[in-house]
């Protein structure tokens, strides 16, 4: 049931993250999300909204696994959480070292509840 839960949160904070990259990019709160300036953000909007487009597709994968029998949760929580963590270490290596904590730490932690059967 924990599991259940950590995975809802972090199909949630794909969500955000879909919301911040693919309306707010420009936005106060995407410029702050993301530290760009006005013009970095006109300039990226497009490859934001790809990227958001992709973290909807990783929480409705999560959300997906919420809805199936316990043997097919493990499963795709598997996979969709393994996403999200190569995902978060390949952001942290290459964009923002928060990344790691924002996304990354979160979907190991999630990966041991999940195998652990909690």
């Amino acid at each position: 049931m924990i599991a259940h839960i950590i995975v809802a949160l972090i199909g949630s904070l794909h969500i955000y993250i879909l919301v911040l990259e693919m309306f707010l990019w420009d936005q106060p709160r995407g410029l702050k999300a993301f530290g760009n300036s006005v013009e970095k953000a006109r300039m990226t909007k497009t490859l934001a909204q790809n990227q958001g487009l992709y973290n909807g597709f990783l929480a409705a994968g999560l959300f997906w696994s919420l809805w199936v029998d316990a043997p097919l949760f493990a499963m795709l929580a598997n996979f969709f959480l393994g996403c999200v963590l190569i995902a978060g270490i390949f952001g942290a290596y290459t964009a923002s070292r928060k990344i790691l904590f924002i996304q990354a730490i979160p979907a190991l932690i999630a990966l041991i509840f999940v195998n652990m059967g909690w």
